[in-house]
């Protein structure tokens, strides 16, 4: 007999979703997690701290009202890092305890500590006591998370130098900053002191940021945030980083120095799997810690199990929780249907960014036919209310049947009605449907209608040269 029917090592998204399906069967389920950490890294270093840490900015700063209120508009002159902390502290706890009764509702066992393989069929977990206790399973899955990846080069003081995690705990909101990358963490944490009155330099090696993204929405946000005084360093890379008493100088290897109060280091993430003795367990990581697993998150060794960001791309909390219930379901032998193929990206930026399906480059690369509808949130009275003058939602349409291919909001609340289009997107629905709903007035939603019929109109010209379609009424 086993201790537990299922283990899991860590407590975010994915193991909490992965605990609670494998109860739900009726499985003895267990956690393993350090009391500091329940809910993991989302919950404690990474998504929810800095999208509150975003919230709150928005409203400190009274940046999304300056074009109802004037440009000097502002809900608090000086902001402090305790201003910031204290709003993401109420939520982390607030969070915390949801995940608790969540997981006590459904009678998982929460283990405090951290756990390292024995065997494939065994852990040791480290209460802090000094002594550690043998825990055994049938199944288990490793939802272990990640952290910022640290480059050895760079001497990081969690002071002056700081990665993603370290910048939730500065003393201070810097006078000026470097962020050295340009992907999602780092574009995210630049609008934000941006937007703060922080002077962010942003240094990239490569030619564009967030390249995955639609390139019309890059250019409208690096263009909103040039407005905030961001400089851009692209195809540029740090060679070395002197501190200072006071500040630190980035010596560039094309030979620019830029001085700065704080350097933030988005260099990706690393799988924490260092100190889970995998090779007890029969199975290995890769350089940047990750663990390979099939189309059913089973690793080499048949009862182990992987998911989240320790398994890699997309290591999204989103796609995380979908992976940790998917894995739970095939380890207690229940029929899975795989994940859906629309996945939603949201980008937390400011202004923020969401997608969902093919990008015009995507498109033209695969030689797919399509039309663009666009709407702007300044033609929409809402967007005039909420006071958004640059927002923008595109839709990319098939002119042969009328199928969304991709859509792409830029703006305020981009990541909540990104999910219209996913649902149209997902029940095979056309733009036509768009054209006919009616959608509730005023609201950022009626974008959809506006860019359905700007698709549709165009469409309708490409028809009376080709007639090959006949859209509907517009």
């Amino acid at each position: 007999m086993y201790d537990y029917d299922m283990l899991v090592l860590g407590s975010g998204p994915s193991g909490q979703k992965a605990a609670i399906a494998a109860a739900k069967l009726g499985r003895r389920v267990a956690i393993v997690d350090r009391r500091d950490m329940i809910g993991g890294v989302c919950i404690n270093t990474g998504t929810v701290p800095s999208k509150t840490l975003r919230e709150a900015v928005l409203y400190l700063t009274g940046l999304s009202q300056r074009d109802l209120y004037g440009s000097s508009y502002r809900v608090k002159e000086e902001i402090t890092v305790s201003d910031l902390a204290a709003r993401t502290q109420h939520v982390i706890s607030r969070q915390t305890d949801v995940i608790r009764n969540q997981l006590g509702r459904n009678r998982v066992a929460m283990i405090t500590g951290t756990g390292r393989f024995a065997d494939p069929h065994a852990v040791w977990v480290d209460g802090g006591s000094g002594r550690e206790v043998r825990v055994t399973f049938d199944k288990v899955v490793i939802a272990a998370g990640t952290r910022p990846a640290r480059p050895d080069s760079v001497d990081f003081d969690d002071r002056t130098i700081v990665d993603s995690d370290g910048v939730l705990n500065l003393h201070a909101v810097p006078r000026s900053m470097v962020v050295v990358g340009a992907g999602v963490i780092g574009m995210e944490y630049a609008s934000m002191f941006a937007a703060l009155g922080t002077k962010v330099t942003v240094v990239e090696r490569r030619d564009r940021m967030l390249d995955f993204c639609d390139e019309e929405v890059v250019e409208s946000l690096k263009y909103h945030l040039r407005d905030l005084s961001v400089t851009f360093r692209f195809g540029e890379e740090v060679a070395a980083v002197e501190k200072h008493q006071t500040a630190a100088l980035c010596v560039l290897k094309s030979g620019k120095k830029i001085v700065a109060d704080t350097v933030m280091y988005s260099a990706g993430r690393q799988g924490q799997t260092d100190d889970l003795a995998l090779d007890a367990a029969g199975l290995e990581a890769d350089r940047r810690g990750r663990i390979q697993v099939d189309a059913n998150y089973r690793t080499a060794v048949e009862n182990i199990y992987a998911v989240g960001d320790v398994i890699g791309f997309p290591a999204l909390a989103s796609t995380s929780m979908e992976q940790g219930r998917l894995a739970a379901q095939h380890a207690c032998g229940e029929p899975v249907r795989a994940m859906h193929e629309l996945q939603p990206i949201g980008i937390y930026t400011i202004p923020e960014i969401s997608f969902v399906g093919k990008t015009e480059e995507e498109l033209t690369d695969s030689s797919t036919p399509f039309e663009v509808g666009i709407a702007r949130y300044r033609e929409l009275a809402r967007g005039q209310i909420v006071g958004d003058s640059y927002g923008m939602l595109k839709l990319l349409v098939s002119p042969d049947d009328g199928r969304l291919l991709g859509v792409h909001v830029f703006g305020t609340g981009a990541t909540e009605i990104v999910h219209v289009g996913q649902a149209v997107m997902g029940c095979g629905g056309t733009v036509d449907y768009l054209v006919d709903a009616v959608f509730n007035y005023p609201t950022l939603a009626e974008a959809y209608k506006v860019a359905a019929l700007d698709a549709s109109n165009k469409i309708r010209n490409i028809t009376r040269i080709d007639g090959r379609r006949s859209p509907g009424p517009s």
